[in-house]
């Protein structure tokens, strides 16, 4: 039997940190997901690591339009197409904000019929519908928001938690 974390049977797929990608299923999309910031080198490590995938970096400045990349990249392969979403956290543990991105992408491939996902993408889909106005409150309160906010960068956390604020989905690789 195929290790159930893997989450082989589902399209779509979720997991945290680097360990993500020994634990899920391969996939030919994979979309690093770090709602505050960019951590460089975690999506260097996410994006060596997953050979001959396409790389999408997520959030939810770019939920919808990730979506959208997604299933372009989908249309353009002629065929459905495996998508891990690897969460960042706090240091490849949980962390609310990049639970509420990757609810938010989620929600928008769901929107454009790719819905056949893994029971962690599902949850993570279903916390964010009903919490999409709290958003702002949410990343501002979450354990990064507070920890950049303190050291002067509230302004960062502001503009994270601005839901589809750039209509470009950004192509690692």
């Amino acid at each position: 039997m195929t290790d159930p974390r893997a989450q082989a049977t589902y399209q779509v797929r979720l997991d945290w940190g680097t360990g993500a990608l020994e634990r899920l299923a391969a996939a030919e999309i994979v979309v690093v997901v770090d709602a505050i910031g960019t951590n460089q080198a975690f999506i260097d490590r996410v994006s060596e690591r997953s050979a001959g995938a396409t790389v999408f970096v997520g959030s939810l400045r770019n939920a919808t339009a990730t979506a959208q990349a997604i299933l372009d990249e989908q249309v353009a392969r002629g065929g459905r197409t495996a998508i891990n979403l690897v969460l960042a956290g706090d240091e490849g543990r949980f962390a609310v904000e990049d639970y509420l991105a990757a609810g938010a992408i989620g929600d928008a491939l769901s929107a454009r019929g790719i819905d056949h996902t893994a029971p962690d993408v599902a949850v993570a889909t279903e916390g964010f519908r009903p919490l999409g106005r709290a958003v702002k409150h949410l990343l501002s309160a979450s354990a990064a928001g507070l920890e950049l906010s303190a050291s002067g960068r509230r302004d960062e956390v502001i503009a994270a938690a601005q839901v589809d604020a750039e209509a470009e989905a950004t192509r690692w690789k």
